[in-house]
């Protein structure tokens, strides 16, 4: 396994960093999740990345339950505050980055994980209706009283990346890392949120590399989906994956089985590789529901791509790539009315 620092901080994290989204507490079994995290720890991932919305919770605590027992400072574990959750979140403040969420959300996460800390703590979207000196506030204050040592955000923008760094640094914390979506298939953060991370120091941890398992090649044009694959999955998999669910697209991922081929690599391993050949991902998230499919991915980690390859691979993907930085802005998320 090689490691990356996390931006310019002096935090190092496995460039192949678990995910335990979609798969713990919700689509497998503990038992099986637990193999997946022990497949990790295996193969020389020490970073482990969830959210405490994740199976409404249920994900925080299969994590700390898996990871019990390892030596505390021999991992890196980050999570994420801004949804609702527990067995009934009605109240007004259960959504968001008010100073009440952030400190309730980071006490409800170390109880899940049984943890005294977590390395990262990161804000899961913008909040467009708290004011961002409240929340940055709370997030210095979180860093302050220990319980997490670095703080993050996932799928803001560039400009909302800026002022969240320049209200940091008064404050006295690191902001030092971004989480967004990237693949071959998402390039939205390449023309802003990336120039802006170098600029100020953070490092991209990517979610989704293989574009939710479309870049494995399972997903073939005019056929049936596989059987419990995450395309038929309506917890959530099945949304996230569908924009990639056309002929012309999927047509497209399949050019890109020889390129893999003469690489040695299989397909998702091209995927996640493809991801760690810009300097400023500092990790790539990967999940996984069997550990065979662990051991897989891990032997994307210090690959290097050819330049004759990565133009192979933009050429058969041709304009079913989406690169528009708006496509962030649109998705921000809209608080319940209340």
């Amino acid at each position: 396994m090689d490691f990356r620092y996390l931006g310019n901080s002096g935090l190092q994290i496995s460039e192949i960093t678990y995910g335990n989204w979609l798969t713990h507490g919700s689509q497998v079994e503990n038992d099986v999740a637990t193999q997946c995290v022990r497949a990790a720890l295996d193969n020389g991932i020490t970073s482990f990345d969830t959210a405490d919305v994740y199976a409404n919770g249920k994900a925080e605590t299969v994590l700390g339950e898996a990871l019990k027992g390892e030596r505390r400072e021999s991992l890196e574990v980050f999570t994420k505050v801004f949804w609702p959750v527990g067995p009934d979140p009605k109240g007004k403040n259960d959504t968001g980055l008010s100073r009440k969420h952030i400190l309730e959300g980071i006490d409800g996460s170390l109880r899940r994980l049984q943890m005294d800390y977590v390395d990262l703590y990161q804000a899961h979207r913008y909040d467009s209706f708290t004011p961002l000196e409240e929340t940055m506030q709370a997030f210095a204050d979180v860093v302050r009283s220990g319980k997490a040592l670095y703080i993050g955000v996932s799928e803001w923008t560039a400009e909302q990346i800026r002022a969240g760094h320049a209200l940091a640094k008064e404050l006295g914390v690191s902001l030092v890392s971004s989480q967004p979506q990237y693949s071959m298939l998402w390039r939205v953060i390449e023309d802003e949120v990336v120039p802006t991370c170098v600029e100020l120091g953070l490092g991209q941890i990517v979610w989704s590399p293989i574009a939710q398992g479309v870049l494995t090649g399972k997903y073939k044009p005019g056929e049936a989906l596989p059987e419990g694959s995450r395309a038929t999955d309506t917890n959530g998999g099945a949304d996230m994956i569908k924009r990639w669910m056309t002929d012309d697209v999927l047509s497209r991922v399949q050019q890109l089985a020889p390129i893999a081929g003469d690489l040695g690599l299989s397909m998702a391993q091209l995927a996640v590789a493809w991801v760690l050949q810009n300097s400023n991902v500092s990790a790539a998230l990967v999940g996984a529901s069997r550990p065979e499919q662990v051991v897989d991915n891990v032997k994307a980690a210090g690959v290097t791509i050819p330049a004759d390859a990565l133009t192979a691979i933009d050429d058969a993907l041709g304009d079913s790539v989406t690169r528009d930085p708006e496509v962030v802005a649109r998705s921000t998320p809209r608080r319940r009315a209340v």
